[in-house]
């Protein structure tokens, strides 16, 4: 869309993500895009003065904290056309509403995919020398590092790494793991196998990448058809000492299996979501020496959060330009996507 005058725009998150995914550079770029009013950035679509700006708005960049843009909030915007997102999921505030105005909606799931692939790489890598447990380990051994010989074997080389889900982080973990002297196996019912292939690893049925994986990782969305996808029949396929990391959601792996799992000493854990998340205070897996909990970090935080707010700027440039988006989100997508 080619426009005489800016639109209007409106940015809709929680002010203290604002304060951290806009700094100067951001807002300079912002304000030569569009025209900005009062209020600039607002997590209350409710309030009257709110309401009164929606009228005029054309463009909504979003974040975490945009509350759901509801068909009654979404009265209030008659001149809505777009919503360029700032982060990963729209999955908390995009309703029916939205695909029955055809309004444009973009993320930046790409970019936030990249800290979580790092992420998962270094987890990897981790896994295979064993050293957040044996970091645990050293708590109590002070004196004598034999210790370490009792996890088996610490190694990265000719380690079988099975990636289930071929996602956007799926596929940036594959990539990244092509560094390494490693056999990598993919499980995803929808990828095609020419696609993995050219990637560097093999598309192989779940049943067959489980008990082959010395790493299992884990990077497929929460639906309904992926919860509990891990559970107790999957994680007893796994060989002993292998070890799990989950960086997608919480809710694909079965906690209670995999507690009991890591209580045994059969497998290990990295951990940085959880089902609940957080856990409750009395999970037995935070205080396992062969499991690690991390707080929901792997995505982006603090200045990566940035990468995703300039992938945002540049889906309303070409808005704006009349150039078809990189990274809409589509109603038939949304369906499936996290």
């Amino acid at each position: 869309m080619t426009n005489e005058h800016p639109p209007h725009a409106l940015l809709v998150m929680d002010p203290a993500k604002f304060a951290v995914q806009f700094q100067e550079p951001q807002l300079r770029r912002l304000r030569g895009l569009v025209e900005l009013g009062e209020p600039l950035v607002t997590g209350d679509l409710d309030a009257p003065h709110v309401r009164r700006r929606l009228r005029e708005v054309e463009v909504l960049v979003t974040s975490w904290g945009c509350p759901p843009l509801t068909a009654e909030r979404l009265a209030d915007a008659p001149r809505l056309r777009a919503i360029f997102h700032c982060a990963g999921t729209v999955r908390g505030f995009v309703t029916d509403e939205i695909w029955r105005r055809g309004i444009l909606v973009t993320n930046a799931a790409d970019e936030n995919a990249v800290p979580v692939a790092e992420f998962t790489l270094a987890a990897i890598i981790f896994a295979g020398k064993k050293a957040p447990f044996l970091a645990q380990d050293a708590r109590r051994h002070r004196q004598n590092w034999s210790y370490a010989a009792r996890r088996g074997e610490l190694s990265n080389r000719g380690r079988t790494i099975g990636v289930v889900g071929f996602s956007r982080v799926g596929r940036r973990v594959v990539d990244r793991l092509r560094g390494l002297e490693v056999e990598i196996l993919v499980a995803d019912p929808y990828a095609d196998p020419a696609g993995v292939s050219d990637a560097g690893a093999r598309l192989v049925p779940l049943p067959e990448l489980l008990p082959r994986s010395d790493v299992l990782t884990l990077h497929v969305p929460a639906l309904p058809a992926t919860r509990h996808l891990i559970g107790a029949a999957e994680l007893a396929l796994l060989p002993d000492g292998a070890t799990v990391i989950n960086t997608a959601r919480g809710a694909v792996l079965d906690t209670a299996a995999l507690e009991r799992e890591c209580a045994r000493g059969r497998l290990d854990a990295i951990l940085d979501v959880t089902d609940p998340e957080p856990l409750p205070a009395t999970s037995p897996l935070y205080d396992l020496p062969n499991v690690m909990i991390t707080p929901h970090v792997a995505g982006s935080l603090g200045s990566e959060t940035r990468r995703m707010s300039e992938s945002a700027l540049d889906e309303l440039e070409r808005y704006l330009s009349g150039r078809p988006p990189r990274a809409a989100v589509t109603a038939d997508e949304f369906k499936v996507s996290a």
